[in-house]
């Protein structure tokens, strides 16, 4: 599969009062995607918080994820009936997940596919302050490469995309399609996460789909506002669309980001580009072996 159409969701945080209206929620999208004809759809980092409203929201925020945690088993298992019924890959962005024993806590983003038997996953690698300080949920330790019908895809979760070894071990590895699910509180925390986005996009020759969520859940710190604003980017040369951006969505609305992916563009860009990043950087390791000093008076 060399083409294939994706989405990005500015997903609109807002209280529920059951589980039932956020899987209605969660459903009506995946239906509208399926509808669209998209076959990769994202949703954003912890756009899960939204069932934190179901229960007591004075709680200490680190008990509220853990509490968040005891739902992991119940959204996976409705993503995986989604890719199903709608014959569609989702990355179901992140909700918070205990580790085997118990004792640590996870931001862990699901995949599923519309033949899985199970969905796989991959786990946050590095924390922002307000997770580790205040969430207390812990970094991940290992990077996954998934095998799709429409090749290899990786994930960097919010933060972790503006960490560029994670997306270049990524593109080394073959992936052409990276998933960045994130959740930004306000503009300047999803610039950092855009910008780096397109970063990587350019120093890899790869997509980068990226997710967000929008609304407020004023009742729970670090949601209690979002910026959000979707996109899907692309490498800057000539058979890419302009500014490097395929598809954007208008900030803080709730939206569906749709564009189509001609995977064989990243091959030729990456075979004969007018600049070739990604097979250029097997030297920089070499040449910053050595640094010198120069003294300037």
């Amino acid at each position: 599969m060399n083409k294939i159409r994706v989405a990005a969701l500015q997903y609109y945080i807002r209280p529920v009062k059951s589980f039932t209206e956020f899987e209605d929620q969660v459903s009506s999208l995946v239906e509208t995607a399926e509808d669209y004809k998209v076959k990769l759809l994202v949703f954003p980092e912890y756009f899960t918080t939204q069932l934190l409203t179901l229960g007591d929201t004075k709680e200490p925020i680190s008990e509220q994820i853990r509490r968040l945690a005891d739902q992991e088993e119940r959204v996976k298992n409705l993503l995986l009936e989604l890719s199903h019924k709608y014959k569609i890959h989702i990355v179901g962005g992140t909700i918070p997940s205990f580790s085997e024993n118990g004792e640590k806590i996870y931001n862990r983003s699901y995949v599923t596919g519309p033949n899985s038997n199970n969905a796989e996953s991959q786990v946050k690698l590095h924390m922002t302050r307000f997770e580790s300080e205040d969430w207390l949920v812990s970094a991940g330790e290992r990077l996954r490469i998934f095998d799709t019908e429409f090749g290899k895809m990786a994930i960097t979760i919010c933060y972790d995309v503006e960490f560029p070894e994670i997306a270049r071990v990524a593109a080394r590895e073959g992936v052409r399609i990276l998933v960045v699910p994130s959740c930004t509180d306000d503009r300047q925390g999803f610039l950092r996460v855009r910008y780096c986005a397109q970063a990587r996009a350019i120093e890899n020759q790869l997509f980068v789909i990226h997710s967000g969520t929008v609304g407020s859940l004023p009742m729970v710190p670090a949601v209690s506002m979002n910026y959000g604003q979707a996109s899907i980017l692309t490498p800057s040369d000539f058979p890419f669309s302009r500014d490097g951006i395929l598809a954007e969505g208008q900030a803080n609305l709730e939206n569906m980001v749709i564009g189509e992916l001609n995977l064989d563009l990243i091959d030729s860009s990456r075979a004969s580009g007018t600049v070739l990043p990604l097979r250029d950087s097997h030297t920089t390791a070499e040449l910053l072996k050595v640094v010198d000093h120069v003294k300037i008076s």
